[in-house]
């Protein structure tokens, strides 16, 4: 642990990009997962927990996911929702690293 956190004092920037491919390969994940549920007729994962995922920095781990498992595809709040919060946390990345 403490390694990390050397590693993140040498260059603080690392800190973001680092968590949004964390958040990322978690809705990844977790909606593989729900796919799988929705096909077996099991438990599903609340689309709640899913915006926030995406809204805490994975939704480019949930557009990827949409496209792959071919999952929320009909619903236009994660057709439009999903790609208008990866390009703005895209867009934050890109502002922090240019102004940096």
């Amino acid at each position: 642990m403490r390694e990390i956190i050397l590693y993140f004092q040498h260059d603080p920037r690392l800190l973001l990009p680092s968590w949004l491919f964390l958040l990322s390969l978690i809705l990844f994940v977790t909606m593989a997962v729900d796919k799988h549920r929705a096909k077996q007729g099991l438990w599903r994962v609340p689309e709640k927990r899913l915006f926030l995922l995406a809204l805490l920095g994975g939704a480019c781990g949930g557009v990827l996911g949409m496209r792959v498992f071919r999952h929320k595809t009909r619903h236009w709040t994660f057709v439009w929702g999903f790609p208008a919060l990866a390009l703005a946390q895209l867009a934050l990345l890109f502002w922090l690293f240019w102004k940096g």
